[in-house]
């Protein structure tokens, strides 16, 4: 029941509610918008997580705690590790982001296959390099497309059908090369792509940094940030009912997903084989493989699994974070203790991220 005013018999007006800042004291609103764009903003978050990892392990070293200098030296080589991981977590992007429950648990066994085609091809027919890597680009993006057709077209949901040609892929990877990596002398010398760069002030920088991860990188924020295909892209993840209703066929977006996921795994093949100076047949599958870390660094870079956000930025800087924290565990533990804490880490970091996730998309309206 509204009161009114003695003298004019009004209603009284009902008093302001407090603004956010009144409510919870001057000194908490910096605060909370300071914890408000670590949560939203993920790169801020991560590049802050990675200045922490520095200076930790920074004070391990000085304390004569780790096997090794934890030095900029050994950061620069550390970076051989991250390029492919960083390039399949883009790939992990491009699908996810797709939604519809959108993974590819297929692109460590893509990367085995096409590697063991580039190496074929340079040994076994004498292509030149350069052909020899668009023949192997062309094979990634087929097999790619044939995940995104059992997807988009067969509605196969994702996990299965990554899963099925992942065990496909990689058995015929195995049976094709007799399970025997070719180490010719061509193949040897396309170790020549992933020599070091001196650039002055700093030490030697591995050379896929520049020629393969930044290009990739550039590439694949110009396809989700700044084109068509990457506003359906999103438009589909988020809603693929109402994309539909704009007349954006999804099946057609996931399949270009999904091709794009095995053309970059493919990239990542022709890294491997200049790395190893040798192309083997179990390249992205060995151990854990490389499909895991990948999900890992894409989840940790604030790829939300149910579709609709993510961006390149986070990716990048997730995936710099986790080869440096892998880099610093081995140096931290002896023997296989330290693969064994690595495996560890991973997990603890793609739970804490994956809950994250969920808690910003919820209260905060997601990452960006």
């Amino acid at each position: 029941m509204s009161s009114s005013t003695p003298e004019t018999g009004a209603p009284a007006e009902a008093p302001e509610a407090p603004s956010a800042p009144e409510r919870d004291g001057a000194g908490h609103g910096p605060l909370r918008r300071a914890v408000t764009v670590l949560l939203t903003e993920r790169v801020v978050l991560l590049a802050a997580l990675l200045v922490v990892l520095l200076v930790w392990m920074n004070v391990l070293d000085a304390g004569g705690y780790l096997l090794a200098p934890y030095d900029v030296a050994y950061l620069a080589s550390a970076l051989e590790t991250m390029v492919p991981l960083c390039i399949l977590g883009l790939a992990e992007l491009l699908v996810m982001v797709s939604g519809r429950g959108g993974i590819d648990l297929s692109v460590g066994a893509m990367v085995s296959l096409t590697g063991m085609c580039f190496g074929f091809t340079v040994s076994e027919w004498g292509w030149p390099p350069l052909l020899a890597v668009v023949a192997t680009l062309a094979a990634g993006a087929l097999l790619g497309a044939v995940n995104g057709f059992l997807v988009a077209r067969l509605g196969f949901p994702a996990l299965i059908a990554t899963l099925a040609t992942y065990y496909a892929y990689s058995s015929l990877s195995l049976v094709g090369s007799g399970n025997k990596p070719i180490s010719t002398a061509p193949v040897r010398d396309l170790h020549s792509m992933t020599s070091r760069v001196e650039l002055p002030g700093l030490p030697g920088l591995p050379m896929q940094v520049f020629t393969f991860m930044l290009p990739c990188a550039v590439l694949i924020w110009l396809l989700v940030d700044r084109s068509t295909f990457g506003r359906k892209l999103y438009g589909v993840g988020t809603n693929d009912v109402a994309a539909r209703f704009a007349n954006v066929s999804a099946a057609s977006v996931r399949l270009r997903a999904f091709t794009l996921s095995g053309l970059l795994s493919a990239v990542v093949a022709v890294v491997t084989v200049g790395q190893f100076a040798s192309a083997r047949p179990d390249a992205g599958t060995v151990g854990n493989g490389m499909a895991l870390p990948a999900i890992t660094i894409a989840v940790l870079g604030g790829v939300a699994i149910t579709g609709g956000i993510g961006r390149v930025g986070g990716v990048v800087v997730a995936a710099l974070l986790v080869a440096w924290l892998n880099a610093g565990i081995l140096l931290a533990f002896e023997g296989s203790q330290g693969s064994r804490t690595q495996l560890l880490a991973l997990g603890v970091l793609l739970v804490c991220s994956a809950l994250l996730n969920s808690v910003t998309a919820r209260r905060l309206g997601g990452t960006r």
